[in-house]
């Protein structure tokens, strides 16, 4: 795909990933974002912060979008929306009340000249210049996977869970409340910052022993103190919670829905002759996947499920062993920076939903909307 040479040298697009925790917001062909800020709102009235996507109604949605996309544009990114092109990245399963809500937001106050709206698995595994993946996003509120073959999505073998930032978080909270800390000093920003400093994925063999119980249980990691900035409050973070607060993730239950599971039962979802692909390109995306550890307990965990679970042993066949891509810059802003690469191409020309084509309808065309996919005069 060309680089679209007469846009880039005009108005470069803008592209925006809007996450629930964090929104990453830059130019198309740079390969960093301009910036990485909350997805956060300033309440007039109170002057408190509060999530963009807390609202009871799409009018007040509505409003929240207007105040949010003037913040990027007139203090973060110094540009004027008017006639922009835009890149927006999506979760192809996200509410349609939020794309329909943020299209009216641009293109009716913001009069921008089109929207690109581009799905997120597809786009973070554009970064790495392959057809076939397994793509896992570890989020805020929720991890997704989704399988990609030959640059289509399989929709039928996408999987989700609650478990994301946000579940770790609250297990941080649980653990120290219980140890004797002020549920006063652990605002989101400290657990953030304590889960992203100290907190870590733990090996197979320590979790099983650990579970086991016994005189064979290991020696917890050491102890570290956290200083809230704010008061310079000590908080001793204990060993046993740095290397189990992320155990939520890999829990064993009935429903076989920890990461592990979720992704074998996503490749099983997927017909025969793409499994051994999906099984050699596993590519970890987001913010969550950057713990450290994780990769190797994931690696861990698969392989002994294909040998000793009788359940996917008799269900995958052959010798299978899995891989995993590196990404391209950091996971947390992978999505982005596929984005960024499309938005650089001639794409933005013959994907985009154009103002005037949205104006006739105000309507955000859908693939899972069955009147929007019909064939013209059907």
């Amino acid at each position: 795909m060309p680089i679209y040479e007469s846009v880039m040298q005009e108005k470069p697009p803008i592209v925006l990933d809007i996450g629930t925790a964090y929104t990453k917001l830059g130019f198309a062909a740079e390969a960093y974002p301009r910036k990485i800020m909350p997805t956060e709102v300033v309440m007039t009235a109170t002057g408190t912060r509060k999530r963009l996507f807390d609202y009871g109604s799409p009018e007040e949605l509505y409003d929240q979008l207007v105040d949010f996309l003037q913040t990027i544009f007139f203090k973060h990114l110094l540009v004027s929306p008017k006639e922009r092109k835009f890149v927006l990245v999506e979760n192809v399963f996200g509410p349609t009340v939020l794309r329909e809500t943020l299209a009216r937001v641009l293109f009716v106050h913001f009069d921008v000249s089109s929207v690109m709206f581009v799905p997120v698995h597809l786009i973070a595994l554009s970064t790495l210049a392959v057809p076939t993946a397994l793509v896992v996003d570890i989020g805020y509120s929720e991890t997704t996977i989704m399988p990609v073959f030959s640059g289509v999505q399989i929709m039928a073998a996408f999987k989700d869970q609650s478990y994301g930032g946000r579940t770790i978080h609250a297990e941080i909270k649980r653990q120290l409340v219980e140890s004797g800390v002020k549920e006063s000093l652990l605002t989101e920003s400290v657990l953030e910052d304590i889960k992203v400093r100290t907190c870590f994925v733990t090996t197979m063999e320590r979790a099983q022993a650990r579970a086991n119980g016994g005189q064979d249980k290991p020696t917890p990691a050491p102890a570290v103190d956290y200083i809230v900035s704010d008061n310079d409050a000590i908080i001793q973070v204990p060993g046993l919670l740095r290397e189990t607060v992320y155990e939520v993730m890999f829990e064993l239950s009935n429903e076989r829905d920890s990461l592990p599971h979720l992704i074998l039962r996503s490749i099983l979802d997927c017909t025969l002759d793409v499994r051994r692909a999906l099984v050699e390109s596993v590519f970890l995306v987001g913010g969550g996947s950057m713990v450290q550890g994780l990769l190797a307990r994931l690696r861990q965990e698969l392989q002994h499920l294909l040998a000793e679970d009788p359940f996917y042993a008799e269900r995958f066949h052959g010798e299978l062993q899995f891989k995993f891509f590196n990404s391209i810059g950091k996971q947390n802003f992978t999505a982005w920076l596929g984005g960024a690469l499309c938005g650089a191409t001639d794409l933005i020309q013959t994907r985009s939903l154009v103002k005037e084509t949205y104006l006739k309808s105000e309507h955000v065309p859908d693939w899972s909307n069955l009147c929007d996919n019909r064939p013209t005069g059907s």
